[in-house]
């Protein structure tokens, strides 16, 4: 492990798809480690004792641990190619302010719509998508959010993209018929190789999730 870059990851995460796109945008070779989530290893274990999550990037035997910290670090430590953070100090923290509200209301009221049913899920279901729209608002008449080049909300956004058919068949709804500048702008990424051999196929999230549902005794 020593010297090379090691990434410890679950194949559904919009967490780690994050990761992957940074590595892939800065061409860095890795080792890629797929961990069983209801049987985590000795490994993920020790690198990251204190939320015992993945994804967890390993340099040199180092551990960094949380998706947009990681993401941070690989455009720190790489910084000779592909910038993912303006350099201009204001641009880089409203880059920061978006991908902290992706963080805090994405991943959350995305859960919830396939958690709950009833009026919880269409309340799940609304917030869910003025937080979308919310986005679309900064996108704006941009290519990406970064203006005109792919950058770091872009990278902290477009994971949830493969998760968004699986939200959709639970929910009973269509994200592209609120939102077509947003769903324009996540197949805009999808054109580039770094986003496309990085994200999930979304009919295998869909059946992970429905795997889950069961799991959690979710009809």
């Amino acid at each position: 492990m020593e010297g090379g870059v090691v990434l410890l990851d679950f194949w559904a995460s919009m967490f780690g798809m994050r990761v992957r796109i940074a590595l892939a945008e800065k061409e860095i070779k890795y080792e890629y480690s797929e961990q069983d989530l209801r049987n985590k290893s000795d490994l993920l274990l020790q690198m990251n004792p204190v939320h015992k999550k993945i994804p967890v990037l390993i340099h040199n035997g180092k551990p960094i641990c949380e998706s947009l910290v990681q993401v941070q670090y690989i455009d720190e430590v790489w910084n000779d190619q592909a910038p993912l953070l303006p350099a201009d100090p204001y641009k880089r923290a409203t880059a920061r302010f978006w991908a902290d509200f992706v963080d805090k209301k994405m991943y959350d009221s995305g859960s919830r719509i396939w958690k709950t049913k009833g009026e919880e899920q269409e309340a799940a279901k609304k917030e869910f998508i003025e937080n979308l729209k919310l986005l679309e608002g900064e996108l704006g008449d941009n290519l990406y959010f970064g203006g005109e080049g792919f950058g770091y909300v872009d990278v902290a956004l477009v994971p949830f993209y493969c998760w968004f058919y699986a939200y959709e068949q639970c929910g009973n709804f269509s994200i592209e018929a609120e939102c077509p500048k947003l769903i324009a702008w996540a197949k805009r990424c999808m054109q580039k190789e770094s986003v496309a051999k990085s994200l999930a196929d979304p009919e295998k999230v869909y059946e992970f999730l429905l795997q889950l549902k069961k799991a959690y005794g979710i009809e």
